[in-house]
C-alpha cells in the first residue's frame, strides 16, 4: 500500500468499505458445547491457550462483554465463529477490506470472528489505520450493514461523508402510522399525534440507545384512528439518539455523489472474487485469529502488486513506444 502512495496510484479521496466470509480450517464436528472446554483443554493445548487468553483479555462477567460469546466452541481452531453469510452456515472469519474505489488499491485489512457486530469495529480500525498514512477519505460507501446511527455519528464527527444506506425501522409497522406521521416539539420535548394528542417524553435507554414518548391509555382509547395508530392500550414512540445523523445521511441519498459511490461499491466484491476464484482462498490454512489475519494480508498484498505492476507499466508505455 505504501508503494502504492509512492506511486502516486492512490487518491483516498473516495473509499469504501465490506467483509467476506472465508470458511476456518475446521469443521463442524469439532464444535463442543462452551461448558466442556475446560475438559476440552486436558487433551487439547490450543483450547489450553485460547482459555488463558480469554482469561486475561476479558476478566469481566460475561455479561459486560461487548461481544457475546458463542454457545459453542470448535476444539479444533477456538477462534473461528459459526456463521452465515449469503450461503450456507460454516465456521469461518470475516476478511474486512478497506478499498480505494479510484484505483481499486486496498488500503487496510482486518481479520474479525465473523460476527456481525465486527463489521462496523472493523470499519472504524481501518479508517483510523489510513490515517497514519495521511489519507483522509471524504467519503465511505458501504452497504446497510454499516448504517447504524452510531457507525454514521462516528464518521460525520471525521468529516466523512457516510454514502451508506441507513438502518431504518421507521415503516416497519404493517400499515400503522409511522414516525413521519408525529410532530414534534422542541420546547416541550413532546411529540404531537396526527389527533393532536400528545406524547411525552417517559424516559431514556441505555441499551437502545433512545428516549421513548408514550401516550396515555384514557387518550387512546376513544380516538378515531386508534387501529391505524396504536394496536396496544397506547401509542409508544422509540426515537434514536442518532435520529439527526440518521436524517443527515438519508438526504445524502439524494446526491451524485451517493449515487456514484454506491454503484463504484461493487469494486470491493470484485476483489473479495478475485480473492476467492483466483486466489482460492475460500478457505484458510492456517488457524486462530492472528494467523488468519497474516494470510489475509498476503492474500490483499499480492492482490495489490498486481494492479501496482499494472499501474507502473502503463506510466512507461509513452516512453517505450516507437516512433
Amino acid at each position: 500500500m505504501r508503494r502504492c502512495l509512492e506511486a502516486g496510484f492512490v487518491e483516498g479521496r473516495n473509499v469504501a468499505v465490506d467483509g467476506t466470509l472465508v470458511a476456518a480450517n475446521a469443521s463442524q464436528q469439532s464444535r463442543v458445547p462452551r461448558e466442556r472446554l475446560v475438559e476440552a483443554a486436558k487433551l487439547s493445548r490450543t483450547v489450553q491457550e485460547y482459555l488463558t487468553e480469554l482469561e486475561l483479555q476479558n476478566p469481566v462477567p460475561d455479561s459486560e462483554r461487548s461481544t457475546k460469546l458463542q454457545e459453542k466452541v470448535s476444539t479444533t481452531d477456538p477462534d473461528a465463529t459459526w456463521a452465515v453469510k449469503s450461503g450456507p452456515a460454516t465456521l469461518g472469519y470475516y476478511d474486512n477490506y478497506l478499498v480505494d474505489t479510484t484505483s481499486r488499491v486496498i488500503l487496510s485489512v482486518d481479520a474479525t470472528p465473523a460476527l456481525f457486530s465486527q463489521e462496523t469495529l472493523a470499519a472504524r480500525r481501518m479508517v483510523e489505520h489510513i490515517g497514519q498514512f495521511g489519507i483522509q477519505p471524504q467519503n465511505l460507501a458501504a452497504d446497510k450493514a454499516y448504517g447504524s446511527g452510531k457507525f454514521l455519528a462516528w464518521l460525520l464527527e471525521r468529516n466523512i461523508q457516510p454514502h451508506i444506506p441507513v438502518i431504518d425501522r421507521r415503516h416497519q409497522t404493517k400499515g400503522h402510522f409511522t414516525a413521519e406521521h408525529f410532530r414534534y416539539e422542541p420546547k416541550e420535548n413532546a411529540y404531537y399525534c396526527p389527533e393532536g394528542k400528545t406524547l411525552r417524553f417517559r424516559g431514556r435507554s441505555l441499551g437502545s440507545r433512545g428516549n421513548l414518548y408514550c401516550s396515555t391509555k384514557e387518550q387512546c382509547r376513544e380516538c378515531p384512528q386508534k387501529k391505524l395508530c396504536a394496536p396496544g392500550l397506547s401509542r409508544r414512540q422509540f426515537v434514536h439518539w442518532e435520529e439527526p445523523v440518521r436524517q443527515t445521511v438519508r438526504a445524502l441519498a439524494s446526491t451524485p455523489d451517493y449515487k456514484r459511490s454506491q454503484r463504484a461499491r461493487y469494486k470491493v466484491e470484485a476483489l473479495f472474487a478475485e480473492l476467492k476464484q483466483q486466489i482460492k482462498l475460500r478457505k484458510v490454512r492456517l488457524r486462530r485469529l492472528w494467523n488468519v489475519a497474516e494470510q489475509f494480508y498476503l492474500a490483499a498484498t499480492a492482490q495489490n502488486l498486481k494492479r501496482l505492476v499494472r499501474h507502473l507499466a502503463q506510466k512507461q508505455l509513452p516512453e517505450l513506444s516507437m516512433p
